[in-house]
This record gives C-alpha cells, structure tokens and sequence, in this order.
C-alpha cells in the first residue's frame, strides 16, 4: 500500500491525515494544537506539525507529503534563515491603517486589477507596510517573506537556521503555490507573476519571495525525522480554502460554503476575479483555475448566541427552529454581532425585527437565527454571482452543516441545490490530494460521500425579509 499525508496548519491546530494512493480511504490521523492569539511563534507550529505527525504514527512509511495552511500571516526571515519577530495572523487587525494607506496610494481599482485584491488587514501586504512604520528596525533587516504553508515545506525539506537545520538557510529554497501567492497582495492571479512595486511599496524594500508552484509540482524532497532530508516527495501546499476545494473535489459550477467561526463562500471558476468593491476577493485555486471567495465574520457564533439566550442545546435550538414557518413570523436576524466585513461594516451590530406580541415566539427566534446566519451567507454567494458565476450546486461545510434545521432552512434560503458533504477535515484532505499529484503526476479522483441533500424548497420571503431589514444599515 502506498501512502501519501496531507497536513493542514491552521489557525486553532495542526491537522495530519495520512491516505492510501490507491483509494483515498484514510488510514490514521493525528493533531496537536496551536497557541491562542494572533501574533504566534512560527516555531509553535513547527513543534505542532511534529507532535501531530508523532500523533498520527509517523512518516517512515509515507511517500509524499503536502502542507495546507492558514493564509496571509506573514513570517519574515533574516538572511541566515531566522525568523525575525512572531507571526502576524490573518486575523491580526493592526495593519487595517495601513490597508487604508496602501489604498490612498495606488487606488483600490488600481490593486484589483493588479492582484485581484482591494487590500484589507488580513492580507500579508497590509502587515507588510505596518512592519515598516511600526518596527522600521524589524523591516530593515527582512531578506525573505513566507507565508506559514511555505516555511513549514521549507523546514520540512530540511530548510532552516543553521543551529535548527541539515541544509541550512537557502531563502532560495523557500517555496510556494498559487493559491496562498493569491492572498499576499503583491501577486497577480491574471499574470502568474509577483508585482514586486507593490511589495517595495509594502516593505519598504525588496525581498526574497518563495518560488511559486504549479499543482501538481514537487517542491522536492524531505521529512525524515521531520527535519533533515529524506526521499519523501514535498508537494507544493495550498491555503486553506483551496486545499478544502481540493478535498472537496469541487469544480467548475460548484461553490463551496462553509459555516464555522466565520463563514466563506468561494467558487471554483476558469477566469481570475475582479471586484474593486473589495467584497470578492479574486484568489487562485490549487488546481490551476481561480477561487473567487467572500468571507463574513458571522456564522456559527450567530448560533452560539441565540442558543445561549434560549437556553437550549445547538440540536434543541433545530428543532425549535424547523417548528417555526418559513420567514418566522416576519421576525429578521441582521446577525452583525462583531460588525462585518461583507458587507464591509466594522463597527455593525446585530438587530433583531419585525416582532409582534403575536410571533414572539422561542420557535420564531430560533428560526431567524438560522435564516439570518444563512441569509448573510447567500449575500456572498450573490457577490460571487456578480463576477460571473452561476453555481449549479452549494457544498455546505463545517460544524453547523450537520444539523437538520441548517440544512433544511438552507434549501429555503438558497435558489441553488444543496449538498453536504460528510464531515472531514478538507484542507488535510485536499493537501493529501496535492502530495498524490506529485508523487504520480496525475490529480486523484478519490470520492467525497454525501451525507444530505434536502429537496429544494426556495422560500423567497426569508430573503425578501432580511434584504429589508438589512437595507438600514
């Protein structure tokens, strides 16, 4: 049996999941967690990464191997391989001033057609320009800019200070795809090449940047002992939200929308996105086509609250929810809670109307919960549509896909049919993928089980209700 691993280093943990070649099925796993905050040691997600493969058994047996990663933070390494100050995450919002500055300067038409990016603080540009006016003496010293997936491929090749490495520290070495390229701000989805102005006018200077990958590619070869060479094939890696594509299998014609802590809607489509709105960030795909993706900072969290207030169970605030009638009584969740980001509203908050005495109900409550977080998430589904898209089928993923009442609703609030796929962790799963296509050559076609497919039932009122309440804002 041959054996290939997926890893998937996101912002909570550190994923592993190890896959037969011949037919997908999983055959061990393993995790370890990740320090809290937004600013992290990249040497934590190193111990992480080596404690999960540790947790999953190891990789002597393992002929490939591919990293997913959390994307944007930004890692800056000095010219001997060391990492000059902790990791700013994607979710680190110090750098928002800066996105403004590098807006004022270039214009935000201007840097979607250049990196299909209207620059906000998550993207690594944006933390950029901060470590430049906020810790010039940092920023001097930069000789090379990764993101968390590439400088894990890097150490995991072997790649690293000379005190923590076989090979040393060759910034040449470092590599990525472009997929996670898409997201830095200073790499074109339409060209395939890095704007180095634009990296200049975030840094201050220019840098050693890693190697951009094609899917498929090989970055070499690594990980014996995890952190001196060997002959295990190191795929190209991924961000997060192609990696989850790639596991998902998702296609042309398919979108994706995934409801965890914050909620994404992308879309696998063959022409690169342009939204100088900002709302619709125009990203590349790990399977050589282009990820179109909105995010909102509201989704499962919305469930969390109401259920709290109800004092009832995630299944009993369902089955609450399902005895209500669609529209719930002409009661509207505008679930803004900690502001929003499409629409972009930083500093919203969440409104609860249309009561009556009459449907003041625990069922109504619960219902314009659900159709709230779910409504909120078919707005991004139509700023998708703006670009040009027209999904033939919503893969609903994450925690919150699981319950009956989510589901149900959702083929009430979307005019598209709705899957859901079996819960997996599919940046690990779609990371597996990339380490299969380098090692053979070929992209795998290994099945994705559906657990659900509710019978579409477009209820019109349940967004002709939340467009009215949320047109105040």
């Amino acid at each position: 049996m041959t054996l290939v691993a997926g890893i998937d280093s996101s912002t909570q943990s550190c994923k592993v999941v190890i896959r037969d070649l011949d037919t997908g099925a999983i055959v061990r796993s393993g995790r370890a967690s990740h320090p809290d905050g937004t600013e992290v040691p990249p040497a934590a997600w190193w111990d992480a990464l080596r404690a999960a493969l540790d947790d999953a058994g190891g990789l002597e047996d393992v002929a490939a191997i591919s990293v997913g990663g959390q994307q944007h933070g930004m890692v800056v390494l000095d010219d001997q391989g060391r990492v000059i100050r902790d990791a700013l995450l994607w979710n680190d919002t110090r750098s928002a001033g800066a996105a403004e500055d590098l807006i004022a300067e270039f214009s935000a038409a201007t840097l979607a057609d250049r990196t299909g990016l209207v620059p906000v603080a998550s993207f690594t540009s944006t933390k950029l320009r901060w470590l430049r006016d906020a810790e010039p003496e940092n920023a001097a010293r930069v000789a090379a800019v990764a993101l968390p997936h590439d400088w894990l491929t890097w150490r995991l090749r072997g790649y690293g200070p000379a005190d923590d490495s076989s090979l040393g520290p060759d910034l040449g070495e470092l590599t990525t795809d472009r997929s996670d390229a898409s997201g830095t701000g200073y790499w074109s989805p339409a060209t395939g090449e890095y704007d180095r102005d634009l990296l200049v006018a975030a840094l201050g200077h220019d840098a050693i940047l890693p190697r951009v990958l094609g899917p498929g590619d090989s970055a070499g070869t690594g990980v014996a002992g995890y952190s001196t060479t060997a002959d295990a094939v190191v795929g190209p890696g991924a961000g997060d939200n192609a990696g989850a594509a790639l596991g998902l299998g998702a296609g042309e014609g398919d979108a994706v929308v995934s409801i965890g802590t914050s909620g994404t809607v992308f879309a696998v489509t063959p022409v690169p996105a342009r939204d100088e709105s900002g709302s619709v960030a125009g990203f590349a795909d790990a399977s050589g086509e282009f990820l179109p993706l909105v995010a909102t900072l509201n989704a499962a969290r919305v469930l969390d609250a109401i259920a709290r207030v109800l004092g009832v169970t995630h299944d009993e605030l369902g089955t609450l929810a399902l005895a209500a009638e669609p529209g719930a009584g002409g009661a509207v969740l505008v679930p803004y809670f900690e502001g929003e980001r499409t629409p972009n509203l930083p500093d919203a908050t969440a409104t609860l109307s249309g009561l009556t005495l009459a449907s003041t109900t625990r069922e109504n409550l619960a219902r314009a919960a659900v159709e709230g977080m779910l409504c909120a998430l078919a707005d991004g589904v139509e700023a998708v549509r703006r670009q040009g898209l027209e999904p033939k089928r919503l893969l609903l993923v994450g925690g919150a896909a699981q319950n009956p009442a989510v589901q149900a609703i959702a083929a009430q609030v979307f005019d598209t049919p709705v899957e859901i796929p079996e819960p997996a962790e599919y940046v690990a799963l779609g990371a597996a993928v990339q380490a299969a296509w380098a090692l053979t050559g070929s992209r795998p076609a290994w099945d994705v089980q559906t657990v659900a497919r509710p019978a579409p039932d477009h209820q019109p009122i349940i967004r002709e209700q939340y467009r009215a309440a949320a047109s105040a804002y």
